[in-house]
């Protein structure tokens, strides 16, 4: 297919807040709530045809941006001004484009911008990773193409001729070939995150911590209500108290699960590889771990990212595979950390989709350069909201073939959360097969520790046959508090 050209006409930006049900600790930080970004933009094609196309994200503070000197509020002012940015320069870009050729024409200058104002590249490709989403989503719709359509035909205009500045390894390789040979899944596994403070046993929630709003708080009745057989498990980077907390984890998973796997996530806890390597060997040494070990598919991100890209982490790699995460703020991240070891590099919706394909692509690349099954894409999450985000995300892991996702949004927020009733019941009579009415709420269906997804590679655009209440939304704010 011929990418179609279009030209914008109209990017409107609004938030609304999150509360969060269960506190949530990754590393150091505890978050209980964070304000999700919504963009809503309208594309012209040269015939004149116009579509709207939407997405949503969560700025979740301290995990694009872990420096200590910037507070909560900072990291969230940080992210809306990122994507402020990026809606400017987009919107002033007037030569038409396709989608993947305005955002490989716009990503370097957004990057240095970012710079110049102190925001890291993680940072900074958070506003373009959702006008782009929301341009895809437009197209799909202007051309009647659900999202695995519209990628495996190359809808967005992914182009060999452009590819090579961004991603140079990937010159000469067939692209097209690569897209056209993209197959989704009708059902993904959910890997569920046991976040650091997380309750595991049903008796250890005292009674005045009790919900009691339909929903599981423990690692226990987590596994009963949605069978789970993945899991994703944070570490702190305490080795005692990592141990500990790792063979309670065990304990009950040994005893509630047959078998199961897991992601080990040590979320920027090490200065280098031997703090890792150091946990790793002592959850070797206790035999209450044996069965953990032995599930453990790869370790994420271990190594703060001031130093992950110039650390080896091979010694390690031997052992378990090893993938990047927060470092992976640009298109140059992954061949950098395969120099040194790692073998995967995570996809989240927040940090791009274009960049999730191509890594995707270099995955095939070098496999097939290799004659093995070395690479691998992980599908990793950020509480992904019910509604277009989490929708979003499962249809681009899925077209990109990954058989399991982290999903911790509807562990972490009740449903829809402050969304209006309307709304959440609107995606809920749209996609029976993704959510589920509980407690009289439309909550994100898990059955037997997968989710379907049949719905969303079903609908037109990006994975989405309905819509937020847009009247609802707050205009975004900048960092003075006026409107976007």
């Amino acid at each position: 297919m011929t990418a179609p050209i279009f030209s914008l006409r109209e990017i409107v930006l609004y938030e609304r807040p999150v509360t969060l049900r269960l506190p949530f600790r990754f590393g150091v930080i505890t978050l209980r709530a964070a304000p999700q970004a919504f963009v809503h933009l309208r594309i012209a094609l040269a015939d004149g045809r116009e579509a709207w196309g939407m997405a949503a994200e969560l700025m979740i503070p301290k995990w694009f941006d872990k420096s200590p000197s910037r507070s909560h509020e900072d990291n969230i002012a940080d992210l809306r001004l990122s994507l402020r940015h990026a809606a400017v320069a987009y919107g002033a870009d007037k030569q038409p484009a396709s989608g993947f050729g305005l955002s490989a024409r716009q990503h370097a200058a957004l990057l240095a911008e970012g710079a110049k104002r102190g925001l890291n590249p993680l940072v900074a490709s958070y506003g373009p990773a959702l006008l782009d989403r929301a341009i895809m989503d437009a197209l799909g719709r202007l051309h009647g193409l659900p999202f695995h359509r519209a990628l495996s035909s190359n809808l967005f205009g992914i182009d060999a001729a452009i590819i090579p500045v961004l991603a140079p390894d990937l010159a000469g390789f067939d692209i097209g070939k690569f897209l056209d040979g993209l197959k989704p899944g009708n059902q993904i596994e959910a890997r569920h995150t046991v976040g650091l403070i997380d309750p595991l046993s049903e008796a250890e929630i005292a009674p005045a911590d009790r919900l009691n709003d339909g929903l599981p708080q423990s690692l226990e009745a987590v596994i009963a209500r949605y069978g789970h057989r993945w899991f994703k498990l944070k570490v702190g980077g305490d080795i005692k108290a990592d141990l500990a907390r790792l063979g309670d984890i065990a304990a009950i998973l040994d005893a509630k699960v047959g078998k199961y796997q897991a992601s080990l996530d040590g979320n920027e806890q090490y200065d280098d590889v031997d703090g890792i390597a150091a946990l790793w060997r002592a959850m070797l040494a206790e035999p209450k771990l044996a069965r953990l070990c032995a599930a453990i598919g790869y370790i994420e991100q271990p190594i703060k990212r001031d130093a992950a890209l110039s650390r080896d982490v091979s010694s390690l790699a031997a052992q378990k595979p090893v993938i990047v995460d927060e470092s992976d703020g640009d298109y140059s991240v992954f061949p950098a950390a395969r120099a040194l070891g790692y073998v995967g590099i995570s996809s989240k919706s927040c940090k791009g989709a274009y960049k999730a394909v191509l890594n995707a692509a270099r995955v095939a690349h070098w496999n097939a350069a290799e004659a093995a099954s070395r690479y691998f894409l992980s599908a990793e999450d950020l509480t992904t909201q019910a509604g277009l985000c989490v929708q979003q995300d499962l249809a681009l892991v899925s077209t990109l073939g990954l058989s399991h996702v982290e999903r911790n949004g509807h562990h972490y927020v009740d449903g829809f959360g402050d969304a209006p009733a309307a709304e959440a019941n609107g995606f809920s009579a749209a996609h029976p097969d993704l959510y589920e009415i509980s407690a009289g709420r439309p909550r994100l269906a898990i059955r037997q520790g997968r989710i379907a997804l049949g719905s969303l590679h079903a609908a037109m655009g990006f994975a989405s046959a309905a819509e937020p209440d847009w009247t609802s939304l707050s205009p975004l704010n900048d960092l003075t508090g006026s409107n976007a």
